[in-house]
């Protein structure tokens, strides 16, 4: 491909009020354009790039015993409604209503009309296990579309689903799919690190996230390098510190005027954070309930959504608090009535604590759980920060990074096969719902993270195997008869042993095309020149190398096809 021909121009400067390495790079480089918010669409460069990222997902799934298939964009909305995601997606749900009346949702993922199509083509144990995939376009109507391709709301996404008998049977499908993803990404050039993960409104028990490290990255992730254990915040879990006494004391009242704050509190009795009881009030729906956790911690609202099994809640605000007559600054779970109380388990790993006492400017001395109040349920909802202690290691501390995801699995179990009636009859002719998993990964968002793993100050340093050309071809003076001959044989040669070229042959400055093949990172640059000519050589330089070589005209494909191999390039025609 001549540049001269090449739809797109690049740019010099970055666009204004861009902020990710990669969003800046791809539209610099003429890759993607904006349409609308969340909106892009893909210029030649970046469609290459993601069909080879789609040729290797493909490649890999296959090689895994997958099934590819292609579902609908449009669905009935009853089907969502039967599995209860229409609430759980909310606003993210794209929907429409046809000119019959008919309320479709444009899907966001494809749960649903996969289990349909199951219960209509698997009815024995004899028809399982299976794994189906399909590589098509999902739309979310995302509240804050950024980043570029990292958050939209239209996406290609190859999505899979795995069918069988039992949750055993399920954790090799499961396993299956992890090794398929982890080759994925090797081959994609991408350093990935497993972690533990909330389903969120996909649902199911176990979840998992392929996550690049990235300080750009919009997910946080808790990290013991001591015993590799990984896991995104909304899952993490740590070893609290056990500040329980020997004796409980006897429960009393203390008078704390303007004393609203634990920070307040602390101060006026001169205690440690972790004496006090912080009690918060969240709604769900026009319910109000009491989360009670020590004051040394913080909610993990994820894991409270999880908890009481819904989809949004919200810190109540004060016209809430006081509607059900409440004390702001005050509130405490001991004595009160009417209310669900959903307790950190802290409140076990302490004693004596400060609380407040329901009534203005009088807090609570030495409560103690379960002494002086029940929970309705006592679970984790603790929020993992930095230097906490690893639920795995004696002693040692979590570290906080951050990540970007770049595919997702779930054990979604029997939950969307119940509600759909998708079943098999196992070999006494029982009949049993079909075990699920689910497995996802992002093609524009994992074309985003290379280049935001893969870059310099110049620009992009693709991966071999995905980049749009493996070969940034510059002819100097290419408007010189003698330069562009041997320019377009180097590129017929290059052609010859499959490697594709982009062949810069503009009457442009040498600087300029130098910055642009920075900026377009190719793997391989090769520089055809007057002077190198004369001494019958080419310049050739690997993008992610400062080195020049001067090589032989006769040995160039050589030297290009050790480089690609060095960097891992993988040739399925080879």
């Amino acid at each position: 491909m001549k540049i001269s021909e090449l739809l797109g121009k690049t740019h010099r400067d970055n666009p204004a009020e861009v902020e990710l390495i990669s969003h800046k790079l791809m539209l610099r480089s003429a890759m993607i354009y904006q349409v609308g918010a969340g909106i892009y669409g893909y210029l030649p460069l970046a469609w290459k790039s993601l069909r080879k990222i789609e040729e290797i997902i493909r490649q890999e799934m296959n090689s895994a015993g997958s099934q590819e298939l292609r579902l609908s964009i449009l669905q009935p909305k009853e089907l969502w409604d039967t599995t209860g995601r229409t609430d759980a997606f909310g606003d993210d749900l794209f929907t429409l209503i046809d000119r019959k009346g008919r309320k479709l949702v444009v899907a966001p993922t494809h749960e649903e009309e996969l289990t349909a199509i199951v219960k209509a083509h698997v009815s024995s144990y004899r028809d399982l296990p299976k794994i189906l995939y399909q590589i098509h376009t999902k739309f979310r109507d995302e509240p804050r579309p950024r980043g570029g391709l990292m958050r939209v709301r239209e996406f290609d996404m190859k999505d899979a689903y795995s069918l069988d008998i039992s949750n055993e049977e399920l954790d090799l499908s499961y396993q299956k799919m992890v090794k398929a993803y982890k080759a994925i990404y090797k081959r994609c050039g991408l350093n990935v690190i497993q972690v533990e993960a909330d389903s969120g409104a996909i649902g199911g028990k176990d979840s998992h996230e392929f996550v690049l490290l990235a300080d750009s990255g919009e997910d946080t992730i808790v990290i013991c390098e001591a015993c590799g254990y990984y896991a995104n915040v909304e899952k993490a879990v740590f070893d609290p510190v056990d500040y329980s006494e020997d004796n409980q004391s006897d429960l009393s009242e203390v008078s704390t005027p303007k004393v609203t704050s634990i920070a307040g509190l602390t101060d006026f009795l001169s205690i440690p954070t972790h004496k006090t009881i912080k009690t918060l009030c969240y709604m769900s729906g026009a319910e109000l309930i009491l989360v009670v956790i020590r004051g040394d911690l913080e909610v993990n609202e994820v894991k409270l959504k999880s908890v009481l099994g819904v989809s949004e809640i919200r810190l109540a605000a004060a016209k809430d608090i006081e509607k059900h007559g409440l004390s702001k600054g005050y509130i405490s779970p001991v004595g009160i009535n009417g209310f669900r109380i959903i307790a950190d388990e802290s409140l076990m790993l302490g004693s004596n604590f400060v609380a407040g006492g329901n009534k203005q400017e009088v807090h609570l001395i030495n409560v103690n759980y379960p002494r002086d109040f029940k929970a309705d349920v006592v679970s984790d909802l603790a929020q993992a920060t930095e230097g906490q202690a690893c639920v795995n290691c004696t002693g040692e501390k979590l570290a906080i990074k951050r990540g970007i995801e770049v595919g997702h699995v779930f054990k979604l179990g029997d939950s969307f096969s119940k509600s759909i009636g998708a079943t098999f009859a196992d070999e006494s002719g029982q009949l049993k719902p079909i075990v699920m998993g689910c497995y996802g990964i992002g093609l524009g968002r994992l074309l985003a993270a290379a280049i935001e793993q893969h870059n310099d100050d110049n620009g992009i340093k693709f991966p071999v195997a995905i980049a749009p050309y493996q070969v940034h071809l510059i002819a100097i003076d290419a408007e010189k008869p003698e330069i562009s001959k041997i320019a377009e044989q180097v590129q017929s040669d290059l052609h010859e042993v499959g490697l594709e070229v982009l062949y810069d042959d503009r009457n442009e400055s040498v600087g300029v095309k130098f910055k642009d093949a920075d900026l377009m990172g190719m793997p391989i640059r090769i520089v055809v020149s007057l002077r190198n000519l004369k001494d019958n050589v080419l310049e050739v330089k690997a993008r992610d190398s400062d080195q020049i070589d001067k090589v032989p005209y006769g040995s160039f494909v050589d030297k290009v096809k050790s480089l690609l191999d060095e960097r891992g390039f993988y040739d399925p025609h080879g």
